[in-house]
């Protein structure tokens, strides 16, 4: 077995441009990067802000003031500030825009010289996001970066993280395979990207001239977006535009070298540069939060159904790892890696909720006031219907009950019937968005991640720089001494 470059060794003295910098995924690359390899040659970090003194505001307040670099500024003390001058250059962009934001910046033909790595890991991951700004940023961003590598004289690779779930809601084996320009995943055909733009237009033009508010118009993109990306066989608006985008960014590379990063569910960091570090809420965590807080009491799932997720700090190994990788493949061939673990150390549903209720009946969530929120082991309904029928004899027949009551009393049960109401629309608001991944019967082919892994494995070095084999996570530890504190800690605080 031929073996992987040294890491360390490849990245000293590279120009690496990344967009969508204050991600969570980016803000860990920029750490390992200078955490490892202190002689990288520039960082050049795009950021969404309308000049370079909001972009650089944005950097300081919103990367450099997380905990996450928190080991960087043990190892560089007061010298910080000027290695991080050095080493990184923070631009203002936009790539939702055709020259990603840059025509006025002072350093784009800098850039272009000088770049010779893009990594896109700019993104929307709002499951529910309007569907003009999803389409700017997951597809039509996606075809500005290439635009924008072809400009690069000294270019040398371009990474672009997608996701996994681009397959919608497929099942059986999904393959580490390229997905086709115009390809529905329903067998519905005319899903043209620029009639979906024209679409967009049309739309917001109509709500524009009937005087909607800003309010109704997110609404009314949201809807579309949903609209849209059902009509083809996607389940939502974010796996919708990201599928767009990984069209695009394949028809339009031609001679480009390209690696597409395709993660399942991404969670708290693993090992670097500490446990447990993570940053708002994404997919499973937004039901952790909400069963923590009470609000969450049963829900509707497979139990025996995997969850496919992989620690953030591996998805970013395993970024570099590819990179490092690259020079051995064929100069002009597309590779895809699924990194996820359903194939080689798969959790269930039914182990996961376990774990969650353990942790939380053994150690309440402490709310603002000081309370501990004592909770239950949640109820499981193992299909829809039966979910949909406990929901309507259980709650709406209560709350339309309760509405009655409300109007003939004065509205004396005014705050008990909003509060409920409120508390079930969040519920059922969940399981819509959430539904398809709670009965997923789907395993990610992740043949050329085991390549990669046994390939990286050959270096010494990259032992123990570069880890990202799944089968290294003990799940129940994982989440008991992990990721549940993190989120407490971080997210729950």
């Amino acid at each position: 077995m031929e073996e992987s470059g040294n890491a360390i060794g490849f990245l000293e003295n590279k120009t690496i441009l990344i967009t969508g910098s204050t991600g969570f995924l980016a803000k860990i690359l920029l750490e390992k990067i200078l955490r490892i390899q202190p002689n990288v040659k520039k960082l050049y970090l795009l950021l969404r802000a309308t000049d370079e003194t909001t972009a650089m505001q944005r950097f300081c307040n919103e990367v450099m003031r997380k905990d996450l670099f928190k080991v960087l500024k043990e190892k560089w003390g007061a010298n910080l500030d000027s290695f991080i001058s050095e080493k990184v250059s923070v631009v203002a962009s936009d790539i939702s825009v055709s020259d990603m934001g840059l025509k006025g910046s002072t350093l784009v033909e800098e850039i272009k010289h000088n770049v010779q790595i893009i990594i896109n890991l700019a993104a929307t991951t709002n499951f529910n996001e309007r569907y003009d700004v999803a389409l700017g940023t997951n597809t039509l961003g996606a075809k500005h970066v290439v635009n924008f590598a072809k400009q690069c004289p000294n270019f040398k690779l371009l990474v672009h993280v997608s996701t996994a779930y681009i397959s919608g809601e497929k099942e059986g084996f999904i393959l580490e395979t390229p997905h086709k320009l115009g390809e529905s995943l329903n067998g519905t055909e005319g899903l043209n990207i620029e009639i979906e733009q024209r679409i967009i237009e049309q739309r917001l033009k109509q709500l524009k001239a009937n005087g909607a508010s800003e309010k109704d118009v997110t609404i009314a993109m949201k809807d579309l977006g949903i609209q849209r990306a059902n009509q083809y066989g996607w389940p939502n608006t974010y796996v919708f535009t990201k599928a767009m985008g990984e069209m695009l960014i394949n028809d339009l590379k031609h001679n480009l070298p390209l690696i597409i990063i395709r993660p399942t569910i991404v969670t708290s960091t693993y090992k670097e540069p500490f446990s447990g570090w993570i940053e708002g809420t994404r997919t499973i965590d937004s039901l952790i939060v909400g069963y923590a807080k009470g609000k969450l009491t049963f829900i509707p799932c497979d139990t025996n159904s995997i969850i496919d997720m992989i620690p953030a700090d591996m998805v970013v190994n395993t970024i570099i790892a590819t990179m490092v990788r690259h020079k051995f493949q064929p100069p002009y061939q597309t590779r895809i890696y699924h990194i996820g673990s359903s194939m080689r150390n798969p959790i269930k549903i039914g182990d996961l909720q376990r774990f969650i209720c353990q942790y939380f009946i053994e150690k309440p969530w402490i709310n603002g006031d000081g309370n501990a929120t004592k909770v239950k082991k949640i109820t499981i309904f193992n299909n829809m219907a039966s979910f949909h029928r406990y929901i309507t004899i259980r709650y709406l027949i209560f709350l339309k009950i309760l509405e009655l009551v409300n109007k003939a009393s004065c509205h004396s049960f005014e705050d008990k019937y909003i509060d409920l109401k409120r508390k079930l629309n969040w519920v059922i608001r969940q399981v819509q968005l959430y539904r398809p991944y709670l009965f997923f019967k789907v395993r990610f082919d992740d043949t050329n991640l085991e390549k990669l892994g046994r390939a990286t494995q050959q270096n010494e070095t990259n032992r123990e720089t570069l880890f990202f084999d799944p089968k290294d996570i003990n799940w129940e530890n994982y989440f008991l001494n992990v990721h549940i504190p993190g989120l407490v800690k971080y997210v729950l605080k």
